[in-house]
């Protein structure tokens, strides 16, 4: 058996680093913030063929809206824990360098008498300039993210968008509209619910609503209420008396070809609890279909847990707890009065839209290809 021989220094090659990726080119950079009732989020993202890459985000429970039922105003804590996260908004802009960008605040500020003066203190003191944009923009922002997600066997889309302080509904009627371009009609209706569609086959809005009931000023309603079911079915009851004047037509006629989606955080939220998942996993949640059986069966369990049971369950998380029980009786409503026994979860929101959007102006963005 021959000697082994003594490895010498150098005997092995030297592993050869990997040169850092590049960092994204800023002009080929966009940002979209929102901040809602309760959340404020921010993606930062460039365009990728039809789609969009997103290179950083952010997404923080600010509770905005805390105590807004009440007083009508948003309170000094809100709004210091509200700037606080709009500061580090700013850094991740500064840091990638950031030029184009459309930053939109919601309900909350819509609603506080003192939501404009609260903007113009977040001019001053971080230089982002947000803007209040109206419900009709807030509910088209929403479509336009779930496009991708739209079958092109679809003859009448519901879009559920339910946020902190309101819900959006929006009906689209796409019977006129060739299969293959559904999805590519919903993408046009960024430029508005009645904009000429030009020589396209249009998607027809049928009705749409804004609900000034969202999870949290749902939930602020019924606080005082402590028996747990018995809130649970006060916020059903309440959300489906302020939804009855909601397209009465169009839901005779919305037998065949019926899609709904339903885009938030209790809609992601139920579908992770539903999959069993103890961490979130976006690529397991977006474009899943439920049925109303499974969702009742995920809200059954959420009140036998209780309120305890809830804020222990790490399916659903500590931001969210508080809220889900007001954004599931928004949900399991919504599945009983629409006739289908399917919702497609979507995993995109505003944000989302609003990319979309400001990309699709610059024409940045390749040809949906359906």
């Amino acid at each position: 058996m021959a000697p082994k021989r003594p490895i010498r220094a150098g005997a092995f090659p030297r592993a050869v680093e990997s040169p850092a990726p590049r960092p994204p080119d800023p002009a080929t950079l966009y940002a979209a913030l929102d901040l809602g009732t309760n959340s404020c989020r921010m993606l930062i993202a460039q365009p990728k063929g039809s789609q969009f890459h997103v290179v950083d985000s952010f997404s923080k429970s600010v509770q905005l809206g805390y105590g807004l039922e009440t007083t009508g105003r948003l309170s000094r804590s809100s709004m210091q824990r509200t700037l606080n996260a709009l500061r580090i908004c700013r850094q991740k802009i500064a840091r990638h360098k950031v030029t184009r960008m459309r930053l939109v605040a919601t309900e909350a500020c819509r609603r506080a008498k003192n939501g404009k003066a609260f903007l113009a203190q977040v001019q001053r003191e971080t230089g982002l300039d947000l803007e209040i944009i109206e419900p009709e923009e807030e509910a088209r922002l929403a479509v336009i993210s779930c496009a991708p997600l739209v079958s092109t066997r679809t003859e009448q889309l519901l879009v559920v968008d339910i946020g902190g302080g309101s819900t959006e509904l929006v009906w689209i009627d796409l019977t006129k509209v060739p299969q293959r371009e559904r999805p590519r009609a919903i993408m046009r209706l960024h430029a508005g619910f009645r904009a000429d569609p030009g020589p396209f086959q249009a998607a027809k809005v049928v009705d749409w609503i804004s609900v000034p009931l969202g999870v949290a000023t749902l939930r602020d309603q019924f606080a005082d209420v402590e028996n747990d079911a018995a809130r649970f079915a006060l916020m059903s009851w309440f959300f489906e008396e302020n939804l009855s004047a909601f397209a009465p037509s169009a839901l005779e006629q919305a037998r065949e070809g019926f899609q709904i989606i339903g885009t938030s955080g209790t809609v992601t939220t139920v579908a992770a609890s539903h999959l069993g998942l103890k961490r979130y996993d976006r690529t397991k949640v977006d474009g899943l279909r439920m049925t109303s059986d499974q969702i009742d069966a995920v809200i059954r369990d959420y009140l036998t847990l209780g309120p305890e049971g809830r804020r222990n369950d790490p399916r659903i998380g500590k931001d969210r707890q508080a809220l889900i029980m007001s954004g599931s009786a928004i949900l399991q409503t919504l599945m009983r009065l629409w006739p289908t026994d399917r919702l497609s979860v979507a995993d995109r929101g505003l944000r989302e839209g609003l990319l979309y959007a400001q990309m699709n102006a610059d024409g940045a963005l390749e040809d949906v290809p359906y």
